[in-house]
């Protein structure tokens, strides 16, 4: 029975009021980012379409459920159109940057601003440390916010004069990327020379403060890449709103002099202030804190330590080093008063807490939890233990090796070789066994063990108690399932193996148009799909141009697969008026819309005419084309528009480029490229030297050849297309290509 809430340890009412506080706090919190999304993509709808505002969101909640999107992606899709051309190309890496930069919007004071846009920004981007300035009315720069910066640096750049290398960025209004030892940043635990970049932040047009951004050891050859830069600048642009306010831009007086110290501690310690708040937490105390309270500074200690502060605020306020040994969750506890109100306050860690273990088992059915102490010979069994021996609670703990005397007579060897695993060896084990009760009722039980060790010495032993019995029936349900299970497998084979034929048959043939070599290759999703919404087509026009294309509808199956059939017939339709691909784009972008189900898909079409060597695309949210000239590969990007199914009445921009003989063209859909654990920067990498190792292996070779080497893991189907233009001599009036870079290069692209 529960404890009727007055009776509960006024340790454990502060620390469930604490919990359920910060959680109503965190979920008030993501609701104002989630509004604050909402609110501005009606806006942009108000704009663009002529609605009202209510018609407006009323609009964006059903594009959303059409869509099959959440809200919050579709209106930070909706505002990174409008904003123009986004950073990143890929969709799910720019909602999350337009939701940082709603969450530092919604944020009450440039401190906390700063821990958020650290921890849910630019850390993914490789920073490590980050200053945010205020500018006063004398020109000088007030530290008011920071995150992953050393304690120190945060003392001596408090307050900055003028006539520094921070305000030059200052006067000159852009952003200063580069290696200065002169800025903070060489102090926050880092390796290598830093890169900096420090960033202008403005409110209504007029620079109001700086913010500086910290990457470690990317001050050598290459340091960021553009993309990144961008992005930083794009996260730390709204932080002009909080460090103008003198309200909003809490002081941030840095912690004391002692906090140096503690980090020369391996144990977790924080110090305290005089207001009962954390001002400081080593690296240590971040680290056993970080699953629980992952930015502890600024936060009141009794939020920090919900469970053990009963008993720590007594001691805080005494004179004197104390040694308070176990308070709640915490071991080994010191405190050092420092006067003022101040304190340090120090604890251990422990590899498990068996206390935490033995509740969170608690809480799974049948599973029961035993630990003993083999040097006083104690016995500790959750109360799911005596329901599972058909004990009443009270009852003195069976230990476990006395266990076999309540055992089925055949199971008692069983048990014999676990405690020999356990004394003996010294290692973990488990055993099925069967157990009987006193009321004559048998549970087929597994337990597991694992030996508690003092140095070399078996001091204890800790494990569960599981009972599998429901197993048998399952066991029993499941081989009875198993016929109907096999008939519905056929089935679905047979429904993939119809769809696959459907794809087979509407993807093109073509290896030569006007003169251009083609090899065109598709590869099907994992087996529980088989088949998705990728498609491609190769068409020579009327007028001897050339059509290429590659989308992705989004999903799997019999709706992807026509969906993508009706998009690409279509297509194929509107190429006979020869209209240009950003036009052929906005066309198939209403042929989406009014498609049932409401898909989303992104796409490429490009033309090319080989009377004048000119390639002319669009693209709608898709990857990049890929160019190989001269032995070297290089990206084609050109602007960057919302995909296909989102808004009506979208314009789709176009982009050209001449092309060479012996230029290969590369158009390919992510499935071909995107890994789970990897950048798409990298993936794409890959992508890009694999072609330029294959540039002598005709089109059709090189298609297969690259389906075998890049291989992408997100269980998605993909396309590609390779073109090759005839010849083997570049064109003398072009460009040599430039440097390496991930996106682009220095391609003559308009």
């Amino acid at each position: 029975m529960a404890a009727h809430p007055a009776a509960r340890p006024p340790g454990e009412a502060l620390a469930n009021a604490v919990a359920e506080l910060t959680a109503e706090v965190a979920e008030l919190r993501e609701d104002r980012v989630r509004r604050r999304l909402l609110d501005l993509a009606s806006g942009v709808l108000v704009q663009q379409l002529g609605l009202t505002p209510a018609d407006a969101a009323d609009h964006l909640v059903e594009l959303a459920l059409s869509t099959g999107l959440s809200a919050e992606d579709l209106a930070a899709d909706v505002i990174n159109s409008a904003a123009g051309t986004p950073v990143v190309e890929n969709h799910t890496e720019a909602r999350r940057i337009r939701r940082s930069v709603a969450t530092v919007l919604v944020s009450d004071t440039a401190a906390e601003a700063a821990a958020s846009l650290l921890q849910g920004g630019l850390r993914r981007l490789g920073a490590q440390a980050l200053y945010l300035w205020r500018r006063t009315a004398t020109d000088c720069l007030e530290l008011v916010g920071h995150a992953g910066a050393a304690p120190q640096e945060v003392v001596h750049w408090q307050w900055v004069p003028p006539e520094t290398p921070l305000h030059q960025v200052v006067w000159a209004a852009e952003s200063w990327w580069g290696a200065d030892p002169r800025l903070p940043g060489g102090g926050a635990g880092l390796e290598g020379e830093p890169l900096r970049a420090v960033m202008p932040l403005r409110r209504h047009g007029a620079v109001v403060g700086v913010a500086l951004a910290v990457w470690p050891g990317a001050s050598g050859p290459g340091g960021v890449d553009e993309a990144v830069r961008r992005t930083a600048e794009l996260l730390c642009e709204p932080c002009g709103v909080l460090v103008q306010d003198p309200d909003a831009a809490v002081r941030s007086r840095g912690p004391g002099p002692e906090a140096p110290l503690l980090d020369l501690f391996d144990r977790p310690a924080v110090l305290t202030d005089e207001e009962g708040r954390i001002e400081y937490a080593n690296p240590a105390a971040r680290t056993a804190l970080d699953s629980t309270v992952p930015a502890p500074v600024g936060r009141s200690a009794a939020e920090v330590f919900p469970h053990a502060w009963a008993g720590l605020a007594a001691a805080l306020d005494r004179v004197g080093p104390q040694f308070l040994g176990r308070v709640a969750d915490l071991e080994d506890v010191r405190v050092l008063p420092l006067g003022r109100g101040r304190a340090v306050l120090m604890w251990a860690t422990r590899p498990e807490d068996a206390d935490v273990l033995a509740r969170a088992l608690g809480q799974l059915e049948r599973v029961a939890f035993f630990r003993e102490d083999l040097l006083t010979g104690s016995v500790v069994w959750s109360d799911e233990a005596y329901t599972l021996f058909g004990l009443p609670p009270g009852t003195p703990p069976v230990p476990l090796a006395r266990v076999g005397t309540r055992l089925h007579p055949d199971d008692v060897p069983v048990l014999q070789e676990l405690l020999a695993a356990l004394v003996d060896r010294h290692t973990g084990a488990w055993a099925p066994v069967r157990l009987v009760r006193a009321d004559g009722g048998v549970r087929h039980v597994r337990i597991a063990a694992e030996p508690l060790l003092t140095g070399d010495a078996l001091t204890g032993v800790t494990g569960v108690y599981q009972d599998v019995s429901a197993q048998h029936h399952t066991e029993l349900a499941l081989s009875a399932s198993a016929d109907r299970l096999s008939a519905a497998r056929t089935d679905a084979l047979v429904r993939e193996h119809l769809v696959l034929r459907l794809q087979q048959a509407i993807s093109p043939s073509l290896r030569q148009a006007s003169g251009l070599e083609v090899a065109v290759r598709y590869r099907p999703a994992v087996e529980d799909h088989r088949v998705g919404g990728d498609w491609y087509e190769v068409q020579e026009l009327s007028d001897g141009r050339v059509l290429l294309a590659v989308g992705d509808v989004a999903g799997h199956g019999i709706e992807a697969a026509s969906a993508m059939v009706g998009l690409r017939h279509a297509l194929r339709g509107l190429a006979v008026t020869s209209a240009d691909p950003g036009r052929l784009m906005s066309w198939l972008n209403e042929v989406t819309l009014a498609t049932p189900d409401h898909p989303t898909a992104t796409a490429v079409v490009a033309e090319y005419d080989p009377a004048e060597h000119l390639l002319r695309w669009a693209t709608a949210g898709h990857l990049p084309l890929l160019l190989i000239r001269d032995g070297r590969a290089r990206f084609l990007e050109g602007p960057q528009n919302i995909l296909l199914g989102a808004l009506p009445g979208g314009e789709y921009a176009e982009s050209e480029v001449s092309l060479a003989p012996g230029d290969t063209l590369l158009l390919f859909t992510d499935g071909f490229v995107e890994r789970r654990h990897v950048g798409l920067d990298q993936s794409l990498a890959v992508l890009r030297r694999t072609a330029e190792a294959l540039v002598a292996v005709d089109p059709e070779g090189q298609a297969d050849a690259l389906l075998s080497a890049v291989t992408g893991d997100t269980d998605d189907d993909t396309s590609l297309v390779v073109v090759r233009v005839p010849g083997e001599t570049a064109f003398e009036e072009e460009a040599p290509l430039g440097e390496e870079a991930p996106f682009g290069g220095d391609l003559p692209v308009n």
